[in-house]
This record gives C-alpha cells, structure tokens and sequence, in this order.
C-alpha cells in the first residue's frame, strides 16, 4: 500500500513549486498597488521560472491507484 520514493518526491516537489508560485502571485499583486516597476519585472522573471520548473517537472512518475 506505499507509494514510491519516485512518487513521494514529485509530490513534495510539486508542492513545493506550487507554494512558491502562490507566493510569488501574491507579492506581485502587492506590488502592483505600489507601482514598483522594477521589483515587479524581478518577481514577473521569478514567477516564469518557477512556472517552467512546474512544467519541467511533468506529470507523475507512476500514478497512484484508487
């Protein structure tokens, strides 16, 4: 009834890259309420990068059954 390391380990990685991702939507929009154009397009390029780190990682390895 375990689930595989393989397994284990891209769901903590893809959660982990999901909280990042929610983090940095939220900073963002807090930004833009101030208008600091310049953090903005530093988290905008960090948001992208983690966005690709999610698609990068794919779907998982073996999925789980029932």
């Amino acid at each position: 009834m375990g689930v595989e390391r393989s397994v284990t380990r891209w769901y903590l990685q893809r959660q982990t890259i999901l909280n990042e991702i929610t983090s940095l939507e939220e900073r963002l929009r807090k930004l833009a309420q101030s208008r600091q154009e310049g953090e903005q397009a530093a988290l905008q390029e960090q948001l992208s990068g983690a966005q690709k780190k999610l698609r990068d990682l794919g779907a998982c390895p073996k999925p789980m059954m029932g």
